[in-house]
């Protein structure tokens, strides 16, 4: 049976283990805030680029081709995977890591017909140990996000659609659904296939120098910019996952600490009786 000092020392302990994580609560909670503005403002982009760009693809009775629009047989298939820099946010990484992992060894034979793209260092590690090779990473990504942090890795793979190094790419990340609860999400970016528009919100535009030669322009940003959008709301999600495990360790350390008062309170009580039963003992030896 531990001793009391024992007992003392490890509620000490508890106690500044539950300050660490209160404080790490409160930051991830300031953080999600900000997370989830900044992931709501930029979805109104989106969503007006997706209606431009739909226009765009839809005009002339459908007659506008591009390979981004255009699935063709599948001989290599690109992962983007989206995770954290850090652990600490409960089953925030290993979800998709995971998920993406299972995806590998069940519809690929071997390492020519995949490549993975991952933001974060937790996913990079992961890889890494399981011997898979990463085609580019974004690491070290800083707390206030903008479309330059992650525009290498976007173009990067984007590009390799373009010039069919791979033929079609998925996404992978948790969507943030509430503070607590986060979704699990396999996004086909490429081809695109979710662009069109109904024809009652379709605008009529002149172009120049012709809707061709835009969308040219326009459908790599708009894929890009769904992969930024992604990250924004992966983030939110990210920082909702590590509200909620800090919230429950800081609970768990409570109950701990709650659990150890009272056995300290039972040594201590013990103790006393094991003490008066001496001194009575004694006194009555005297007599």
């Amino acid at each position: 049976m531990p001793s009391m000092r024992d007992i003392k020392e490890s509620i000490a302990s508890k106690k500044k283990t539950r300050q660490i994580t209160k404080a790490m609560e409160m930051v991830s909670a300031a953080k999600l805030n900000r997370a989830q503005t900044q992931a709501k403002s930029y979805a109104a982009y989106t969503d007006k680029l997706r209606e431009v760009v739909g226009g765009i693809a839809q005009g002339n009775n459908g007659s506008i081709k591009h390979p981004m629009l255009q699935s063709r047989p599948v001989k290599v298939t690109g992962y983007l995977v989206i995770t954290a820099d850090m652990g600490l946010a409960g089953a925030y990484n290993n979800s998709v890591l995971k998920y993406v992992y299972g995806q590998i060894q069940e519809h690929h034979q071997s390492s020519d017909e995949y490549k993975v793209f991952v933001i974060g260092k937790v996913g990079v590690k992961y890889f890494e140990n399981r011997n898979i090779e990463v085609a580019h990473q974004v690491t070290a990504l800083p707390e206030n996000l903008t479309f330059d942090d992650v525009k290498s890795i976007a173009k990067e793979a984007v590009g390799l659609f373009n010039y069919e190094e791979i033929d079609e790419l998925f996404m992978v990340y948790n969507h943030f659904v509430s503070a607590i609860s986060q979704e699990l999400t396999d996004v086909k970016l490429l081809p695109l296939s979710d662009i069109e528009t109904h024809e009652e919100h379709t605008v009529n535009y002149e172009y120049e120098p012709d809707s061709q030669e835009v969308l040219k322009k326009l459908l790599p940003l708009y894929a890009e910019g769904l992969i930024y959008g992604a990250l924004l709301d992966a983030r939110a999600a990210e920082h909702a996952a590590r509200m909620t495990a800090m919230r429950s360790s800081t609970d768990n350390a409570t109950e701990l600490i709650d659990k150890l008062t009272l056995s300290f309170n039972r040594a201590r009580q013990a103790a006393i009786t094991q003490e008066l039963s001496e001194i009575v003992g004694g006194a009555s030896a005297l007599e």
